[in-house]
């Protein structure tokens, strides 16, 4: 098997291959998906009240842990080929941006040595260009990632069936599987639990569902692309040798010693019978569509765990795919789901934490310092 953290090249006969063009028939919404949205919604917030009752604080139903936060530059060639042009990517340039590393289940106390998918989330700054309503008055484009690429929750139906079981057998896990192995997703369901533990800053990231991409359809992943990054993916975490924060441990130590690098990367809709929009748990398969490279995010050496900015993150503000760039919208059954319920999630931890939900507009309102070679960006 490859190294998962490989790197895809663009070729020139990437340009000339038939890509599926957007238009709003790419999306086919299924019957009583409405009611299924309002159930997860509901669901969330029941998570979300008994970590409140467990720690006193209010967290997101999903990627409760912060790993750590970092603050870089994504950086746009003005050389692309003209297919990958798009959107955000249209003209070369350099962005500001800020990013959370996590552990994807809701429970913030959760520990390290326990295999689980990880998220990454960027929110991006200086963006223009014609926004959706909920984020028209901020110039953000949010992104967010996970460890997996493929999405156990693949549709609202699936995300519905999965969050009940979880609820009710998260704590018995012979129980749960038992519920799992009745289902025929159940080697999707099962792989969250034999991820590959290893240091989050090294571990490749995937959008895991479709999105717009300006005249086009595709899904994107981030690539950990110094050669210090690639060789750390090589060390697992050891659970009879290591504590149960070893994963922060670790990217603080590598943020305070090193700059990071991440290639960006597209991989374009070509057939939807085989790369379905709507269903989020099949990957598509990149043997057959490649990846290509349309940016690089840059991060230099910095403290990656400042207490202030992990507080204003988790208790102000929050990453929403449905802020940002029409021309980025988020497509498929589990978008729109998100749609509904991440507003959902974010009103209860606001009233139950009494925070104010803040829509930072430049990086200079985010805590923290910010390093010299990102604050000049346009």
């Amino acid at each position: 098997m490859a190294n998962p953290n490989g790197v895809a090249h663009n070729s020139t006969s990437l340009e000339d291959r038939n890509y599926i063009r957007y238009e709003p028939g790419v999306e086919k919404i299924p019957p009583n998906e409405a009611e299924d949205i309002q159930a997860v919604a509901d669901m969330i917030n029941a998570i979300q009240k008994a970590q409140y009752n467990k720690h006193r604080h209010a967290y997101g139903g999903t990627h409760a842990r912060t790993q750590g936060l970092v603050k870089g530059k994504i950086v746009v060639s003005e050389d692309l080929p003209k297919h990958l042009k798009q959107s955000l990517f249209e003209h070369g340039g350099e962005y500001p941006v800020i990013c959370r590393y996590s552990s994807e289940p809701g429970d913030p106390g959760l520990d390290d040595r326990v295999p689980q998918p990880r998220g990454f989330a960027m929110k991006i700054f200086n963006v223009k260009g014609e926004m959706f309503d909920a984020g028209k008055d901020t110039p953000t484009q949010d992104i967010e990632f996970n460890s997996t690429p493929g999405l156990d929750l693949a549709d609202a139906k699936t995300t519905k069936e999965i969050i009940d079981l979880r609820i009710k057998y998260g704590s018995d896990k012979p129980e749960l599987y038992k519920h799992l192995e009745a289902r025929k997703d159940t080697e999707l369901q099962k792989a969250r639990d034999t991820v590959r533990n290893t240091h989050v800053e090294s571990t490749r990231q995937y959008s895991q569902t479709a999105y717009r991409f300006g005249d086009y359809v595709a899904k994107y992943c981030l690539v950990p692309s110094s050669e210090t990054q690639r060789k750390l993916y090589e060390e697992t975490v050891k659970p009879d040798q290591h504590e149960d924060d070893i994963l922060s441990k670790w990217l603080q130590n590598f943020h305070a010693n090193h700059d990071a690098e991440y290639l960006w990367q597209f991989q374009l809709l070509e057939n939807i019978e085989d790369q379905p929009v709507e269903y989020a748990g099949k990957v598509w398969d990149p043997e057959k569509y490649p990846w290509q490279t349309v940016a690089r995010l840059v991060v230099p050496k910095q403290d990656s765990f400042n207490y202030e900015l992990k507080s204003f993150w988790e208790d102000h503000l929050r990453v929403d795919p449905w802020h940002g760039l029409k021309s980025l919208q988020p497509l498929g059954s589990p978008n729109r789901l998100r749609r509904v319920v991440y507003p959902r999630s974010s009103a209860l931890r606001r009233k139950m934490n009494a925070r104010a939900e803040i829509h930072v507009k430049t990086i200079e309102e985010v805590p923290g310092s910010n390093p010299s070679s990102i604050v000049q960006v346009a």
